[in-house]
């Protein structure tokens, strides 16, 4: 099993070594791969060093799972060129993700519809892996209607450069601005670019990813938040349903899923935080209440940390799931 990472030297390359190396996942070989002023370098890795090579080497001798991580361009120009090779491809970027040719995955909920035709496979958006985690459950008991979300969201979304902007504005120092206010104590009620419908980018990912992962019928209504966060995504998540719901049963079905902690008690002030998410895999849910004004309605939260298991782990989990129903 020959397995390349491409954009190893980003913040979610790096996070995937690190998740390939807790899961003792099974190649054979790694391959690094990343941009062009980065090629010739090394990164030590398990012990041993690897050279970093340009994606033009990569497909010279293309291995059986590549790994995407560096943004939607190179995906774009370059995992079709993969996939072509029969390499496959998991796409951490958000361009193939609507394309009704590839499947958009989380391997607990809709793993099974992969088949050893799906060459691009795409992983959701780290905002929208989180919640649709914690609704799955809940749609498939009392069938979700309508959603409203509001996400609180890490800085390391935004990647490396928006850490070093944060670092910068802590310490007084002048420098490369990725956001258009200052993030240091503040709060940008905008994640990624505006549409026409003035909602972001990152808004309607949350809305039509989880339409394509769980069910078409589900509206969604989201307003994306930037917060001086360095890990761990945090979401307030209103829920109508079309049934009956039962709050007992809602946490009982939580507290019983794979993948979800549930961290709700208030009377202990237990609830989920980024601090606690950080370097963790499972998506944490609490705050469980109904929603008194609305029936058959509740609201929750919803936190994770963003590079794992919003990026690097549902990634690894993805190719382990392939590996172990011989798709690979």
């Amino acid at each position: 099993m020959r397995v390349a990472i491409v954009g190893a030297t980003g913040l979610v390359g790096k996070k995937m070594l690190e998740v390939l190396e807790e899961r003792d996942f099974p190649y054979t070989e790694l391959l690094l791969v990343a941009s062009e002023k980065s090629c010739g370098k090394t990164i030590k890795f398990d012990k041993r060093s690897y050279k970093i090579i340009s994606l033009e080497e990569l497909l010279q001798n293309p291995p059986q799972l590549a790994i995407l991580s560096a943004g939607s361009d190179v995906s774009e120009t370059w995992a079709p060129k993969l996939a072509d090779k029969r390499c496959k491809v998991i796409d951490n970027s958000s361009f193939w993700r609507m394309n009704t040719n590839c499947k958009l995955i989380v391997p607990e909920i809709n793993g099974n519809e992969l088949t050893k035709n799906d060459f691009i496979i795409a992983n959701p958006n780290c905002s929208t892996i989180q919640m649709v985690m914690a609704l799955a459950p809940l749609h498939h008991k009392y069938t979700i209607k309508r959603v409203i979300v509001s996400t609180y969201q890490s800085i390391t979304g935004t990647g490396m450069k928006a850490v070093k902007q944060l670092e910068n504005e802590m310490n007084n120092v002048e420098g490369e601005m990725v956001y258009p206010y200052q993030i240091h104590q503040n709060v940008i009620p905008q994640c990624d670019i505006f549409l026409d419908n003035d909602y972001t980018k990152e808004e309607m990912k949350l809305c039509n990813e989880t339409k394509k992962i769980l069910d078409e019928n589900i509206e969604v209504s989201a307003t994306a938040v930037r917060i001086p966060v360095l890990a761990g995504h945090s979401e307030s998540v209103n829920i109508t349903f079309e049934k009956e719901i039962d709050i007992s049963e809602i946490k009982n079905i939580l507290s019983e899923t794979n993948g979800i902690t549930l961290q709700d008690n208030v009377k202990e002030q237990i609830y989920p935080m980024p601090i606690f998410s950080e370097g963790k895999d499972d998506v944490f849910v609490g705050r469980i209440r109904k929603d008194y004004t609305y029936p058959n309605t509740i609201n929750m939260w919803i936190v994770s940390d963003n590079l794992r298991k919003g990026s690097a782990t549902n990634s690894i989990q993805i190719a382990e799931y392939m590996i172990k129903n011989n798709l690979i």
